[in-house]
C-alpha cells in the first residue's frame, strides 16, 4: 500500500471553458480532483493576477491547493493532465493561455528526478525557460520560489512547508520577492 503524501498544487486559468469562466473552472476542476480520490484539505482564496508572461494572453484566476491521497508523484501529474484535458486544455503554446493550468508544485518533501538536475532546472536562464520544458518530471517545481503568483496563494494554506532543497518556508520565499510582485497578486 503507498503511504500519502501532502501535495501542493496550483491552480490557474485565464480563458472561459465549457464549464464557465476561470473562477468557475478552477471550482470545477477542485471537485474533479477530489471526485478521482485525491482528498483536498485545503483551498487558497483566489487571486486576480497578471498574465505570465506579461502580454501573452488575459490575466489569470490562480489559486492553491493542498491535497493527500495514495497516488504517486507521477501518478498524480497525469491525474492533473487529465483533469486539464477534460476542462479543454490544449498544450500548443509554452506559456501561453489556457482554459485550465494544474502545476503539481511539491509532493511532500520528494526531489525529482534528483537535486542536481532539479538545481539545474532551477537555474535556467529566462530566455532557455521561454523555450525549454523538461521530458520528466521536476519536484519541487523549479519555478515556484520565483513566482509570487504560486507562493501568495501558497501562503493561504502551506506558508510553513519547507522547500527541501533551498531550505525556507513558502512564507520565506515569498517574503523574498519583491513587493510589488507580490502586489499584483490581488484576492478576488
Amino acid at each position: 500500500m503507498a503511504v500519502e503524501q501532502e501535495k501542493l498544487i496550483a491552480l490557474g486559468a485565464n480563458l472561459s471553458s465549457a464549464i464557465g469562466s476561470p473562477a468557475e473552472t478552477l471550482h470545477a476542476a477542485i471537485k474533479e480532483l477530489s471526485a478521482a480520490g485525491e482528498v483536498v484539505a485545503q483551498v487558497s482564496r483566489f487571486y486576480a493576477t497578471p498574465c505570465f508572461p506579461a502580454g501573452a494572453g488575459p490575466d489569470y484566476v490562480n489559486a492553491c491547493l493542498v491535497s493527500s491521497g495514495e497516488f504517486s508523484a507521477a501518478d498524480t501529474l497525469a491525474l492533473l493532465h487529465r483533469i486539464e484535458r477534460k476542462f479543454g486544455r490544449e498544450r500548443q503554446q509554452r506559456w501561453g493561455s489556457r482554459s485550465l493550468d494544474l502545476d503539481l508544485i511539491a509532493h511532500g518533501q520528494v526531489v525529482l528526478p534528483d537535486a542536481a538536475s532539479q538545481k539545474t532546472w532551477r537555474m535556467l536562464p529566462l530566455e532557455e525557460q521561454k523555450t525549454r520544458a523538461p521530458e520528466q518530471l521536476i519536484l519541487p517545481h523549479p519555478r515556484m520560489h520565483e513566482r509570487a503568483f504560486v507562493l501568495v496563494p501558497l501562503c493561504d494554506v502551506a506558508p510553513d512547508w519547507r522547500h527541501p532543497l533551498l531550505g525556507k518556508t513558502v512564507r520565506e520565499l515569498c517574503a523574498a520577492l519583491p513587493q510589488a510582485d507580490r502586489d499584483e497578486v490581488r484576492p478576488l
